[in-house]
């Protein structure tokens, strides 16, 4: 079961970085954008809105709850 479905790879790609770079603007590790990208790890609040600030767009863009 997934328990949340992430836009975050859409995002970054059309922002035009790279794992590693979105990484470095965020302060964590490239394996940690992977593995949000994969739904393997479900970022914290925290992170969520460094990520939603550095790509310029809201939370919930990024980020929903399965149907």
């Amino acid at each position: 079961m997934t328990l949340l479905r992430a836009n975050l790879k859409e995002h970054r790609k059309r922002a035009g970085l790279t794992q590693a770079e979105l990484a470095e603007k965020v302060e964590v590790s490239r394996k940690t954008i992977n593995t949000v990208e994969n739904g393997i790890f479900v970022p914290s609040t925290v992170l969520s809105l460094k990520l939603a600030r550095c790509l310029g767009v809201a939370v919930e863009d990024l980020f929903q709850l399965p149907d």
